[in-house]
């Protein structure tokens, strides 16, 4: 359904072949003409610390061969990182050096110690297309653009009074989420449990920017129409490529124009069409407030186009303002949808988890009322579910890397300068030796310490990071995941269809998320009255 947006192949086994030894002569040529300045920089590196530990470099060009040759990269680290039986793993990527890292002491170290040192990230293609050229946040290294455009968000986009001013409309499609599924069991269908969690995740965040869920008509029965799943499908195909070691990313200028692996080409189509469907409504709106046409504030884009400067200018351009809102849609959709949708296929297959859940939840709400935002912090056992997804399912293998400013150490190792260090967050969560049965999902773990808040940092695991580079938009997010997965467990009770036993849990190839999509059958729980009856 929707475009394929990752229909574009990888190299084939000739073309790769005929791809590094391009790469392999001109490197001959470039790095024989810098010869003398590679000697000066690794007499640099000969520091009495040691490197981390990785795999041998090849002359001159590192380790690009070995992520030619080996797809998806990240789980080439992952099992090269295994076999070296290493915490922190250094590859070289032509004069990039990249470190990884799996140990929550050490990413405390790094996100607290070291905070200063990583607070900027590396140059991309994927991350200068998705930001308009650096004019945003996430992606953004550290600069005086940086600063500003984080300063807007925290004081003034994501705070917690902003937060509740934007409560009725995420409240509206939370209601639009129980009517799709209702309409789902009348018709007797299964619920596509991925398109329903990317339906709610989309809408919330549509709803809070522009005022609407639907780009185009929408359906009669709540659900998605073409343009939202071409939007949706696009957010997730930018963010499974954006710094996902594209291989120009690693090589000199003169061939850093080359497709040589095809992400490029991907994260350019996925671009174009988030623009296609966002700037056409920022473009009018700006329009309206220009000339007087619209006066009140209803939704973020009017809090973006209204903001002034202590002169009373405009604070942010148009090109700042239409990606920054970009970023936002690709950081908020996607942890609340993967995470529901990996807790609700856990807990379909252990139907116990399901059963004390919605016990909960009766206890908690009851069955008289659906159950709203305010019931969040009292839900522990169901913010302990979703916390137990973010820590064995992570929505991406890494945090977006982390860019050393300067020459420092981690864990007894020198890491030079420059390095792009990533924090695995598949291997923090499932670390042998922090968790107990890490592959297991057992919200139980996470109940020990009193009250379960997702929006808390900690250092076994990731959520929303912490630091400089923390997410700014942790209150929305945990939020909007626990009311999807509450909204979904109190009003209906879920069956697998007829002769499936469990739910299938081999994830994706070339992702963390479920190889096939989530299939069940909601029967309402609640009183007929209870559900909505229009979207």
């Amino acid at each position: 359904m929707g475009l394929n947006i990752t229909d574009t192949p990888f190299l084939t086994t000739a073309a790769t072949t005929m791809a590094t030894l391009v790469i392999v002569l001109i490197s001959v040529v470039v790095c024989a003409i810098k010869i003398l300045k590679m000697s000066t920089t690794q007499k640099k590196l000969n520091q009495s610390l040691p490197l981390p530990p990785g795999p041998k470099p090849w002359p001159l060009i590192g380790n690009i061969p070995e992520i030619i040759r080996y797809k998806p990269t990240f789980r080439w680290i992952h099992q090269l990182m295994k076999e070296l039986n290493t915490d922190i793993c250094l590859i070289r990527l032509w004069n990039t050096n990249i470190v990884s890292i799996n140990c929550p002491i050490l990413a405390n170290e790094m996100l607290k110690q070291n905070d200063a040192v990583f607070a900027s990230r590396p140059l991309a293609f994927s991350a200068k297309c998705m930001t308009g050229g650096y004019l945003t946040t996430v992606l953004v290294p550290y600069n005086d653009q940086w600063k500003k455009m984080r300063k807007i968000l925290t004081s003034e986009i994501l705070s917690p009074a902003r937060h509740q001013w934007l409560h009725d409309k995420r409240n509206e499609e939370a209601d639009n989420l129980v009517f799709y599924v209702h309409n789902q069991y009348k018709c007797n269908k299964a619920v596509n449990l991925r398109l329903a969690t990317r339906l709610y995740s989309g809408n919330v965040i549509r709803k809070i920017i522009f005022g609407r869920r639907y780009f185009g008509k929408g359906t009669d029965n709540g659900g998605p129409g073409r343009e939202e799943i071409d939007h949706v499908d696009a957010v997730f195909a930018a963010l499974k490529y954006m710094y996902a070691f594209c291989l120009s990313d690693y090589l000199p200028n003169i061939l850093q124009r080359f497709y040589f692996d095809g992400q490029k080409k991907i994260i350019v189509r996925a671009n174009k069409i988030i623009r296609g469907y966002q700037n056409p409504l920022i473009d009018e709106r700006i329009r309206q407030w220009k000339s007087g046409e619209r006066k009140i504030m209803e939704d973020l884009l009017d809090v973006f186009i209204t903001l002034r400067d202590s002169d009373g200018r405009p604070l942010l351009n148009d090109d700042e303002i239409k990606n920054q809102l970009a970023e936002v849609m690709i950081a908020s959709i996607d942890n609340p949808a993967n995470a529901v949708e990996w807790a609700m296929a856990e807990m379909l297959n252990q139907p116990k988890m399901l059963e004390k859940a919605t016990k909960e939840l009766d206890m908690i709400v009851g069955k008289e009322r659906l159950v709203q935002e305010s019931d969040i912090a009292k839900l522990n056992y169901l913010n302990a579910c979703a916390k137990e997804a973010f820590r064995l399912h992570p929505v991406s293998y890494f945090n977006p890397p982390h860019f050393a400013m300067q020459d420092t150490t981690l864990g007894g190792y020198f890491i030079p300068k420059g390095s792009w260090t990533y924090l695995s967050r598949a291997s923090l969560g499932r670390n042998p030796n922090t968790w107990q049965d890490p592959l297991k999902f057992n919200p139980e773990r996470h109940l020990d310490n009193g009250e379960v808040v997702l929006t808390k940092h900690d250092p076994r695991f990731i959520i929303f990071s912490t630091g400089r580079r923390g997410c700014v938009g942790t209150l929305l997010g945990s939020c909007m995941t626990t009311m999807l997965l509450a909204r979904m467990i109190q009003c209906f009770s879920w069956s697998l269809p007829e002769n499936v036993v469990n739910v299938d849990l081999t994830e994706a190839v070339d992702d963390l998320s479920l190889a096939n999509p989530v299939m069940a059958f909601g029967m309402p729980r609640l009183a007929p009255h209870m559900y909505p009856t229009s979207s």
